[in-house]
């Protein structure tokens, strides 16, 4: 049986050797010929999926109308994978550390090895531990705050307050996590400290972590370039874990004392980076150089 032919013309048509011309036909095939609305079709419409008309996807590539859903734009659609990652691998590190602790587990008895083996009190350890006292890291996120909170409003920032809030609430709820978890612990501290209980998170850690943490991601959004950006968040990491090194090597905190506050350190400030991204995602849509349409 013999296919019937598609009609000349159609977009789409495909013949194995070059079209053939046919009488009366070649006129409307002409560039400004009559009833030819494009060099290309001899009906007068218009082509079906014109190359020109084609509008770019979320991330402003050439792609098709509508764009193809599920690709990434932001932090904020990673993976499921990705999400488990960043909270649920931190969670049950923290949870298995902290039940080995009440429980009096074999990996204490690992934690007291490595941390005979690294403590060395020194004047330089001191210093480092300090960085994590609140009467410096404290000061530091609120000259962020101000700053980021001034320059905000200045420029008519959409939601301005929000990122500066939530840093503020953040380091708020460290003290109302840690202090609840240190008197249920009760764990002992190191023979180099004065015998007490109640070292279980450091809280040093997780002071430090949080407030230059938060000061880090409040800040990016303002630093112009790239080099900036790295910078503070190299600058942000190296303090965090000077402060941690500092700590265990003075003796004031067990190594998996200061481990549990990274764990948690990292489910807050990647709670905060998801909040601050969907609001910047959110007051973007909003403008109107991101609206579609007519105006």
């Amino acid at each position: 049986m013999r296919d019937t032919p598609r009609p000349q013309g159609t977009v789409g048509d495909f013949r194995p050797g070059p079209p053939q011309l046919r009488p009366g036909r070649a006129l409307a095939h002409t560039t400004g010929a009559s009833g030819s609305g494009s060099p290309h079709r001899s009906d007068g419409r218009s082509p079906q999926t014109p190359r020109g008309a084609r509008r770019s996807d979320p991330d402003g590539r050439l792609g098709t109308t509508p764009p193809v859903p599920g690709r990434p734009t932001s932090f904020l659609h990673f993976p499921l994978a990705g999400l488990l990652a960043l909270l649920g691998l931190p969670v049950l590190l923290f949870a298995l550390i902290t039940w080995q602790v009440v429980a009096h587990g074999p990996l204490l008895r690992l934690d007291s090895r490595l941390s005979s083996a690294l403590v060395h009190p020194d004047r330089f350890s001191e210093l480092l531990s300090d960085i994590g006292n609140v009467q410096v890291a404290i000061p530091v996120l609120v000259l962020v705050i101000a700053y980021t909170a001034r320059r905000g409003r200045a420029t008519g920032t959409d939601r301005w307050w929000l990122p500066p809030t939530a840093a503020a609430v953040l380091m708020a709820l460290v003290p109302a996590i840690i202090v609840p978890l240190k008197d249920w612990t009760a764990r002992p501290g190191t023979p180099v400290v004065p015998p007490a209980v109640g070292y279980f998170p450091s809280g040093h850690t997780a002071t430090a972590a949080i407030a230059y943490g938060s000061a880090t991601l409040v800040l990016l959004p303002w630093l112009t370039s790239a080099a900036a950006r790295r910078t503070a968040v190299a600058v942000c990491a190296a303090l965090v874990l000077g402060v941690s090194y500092g700590l265990v090597r003075r003796g004031y905190h067990w190594p998996l004392d200061v481990v549990a506050s990274w764990c948690l350190a990292t489910v807050l400030l990647t709670s905060l980076r998801l909040l601050l991204s969907r609001s910047t995602r959110r007051s973007s849509s909003g403008t109107p150089s991101s609206r579609t349409g007519p105006s």
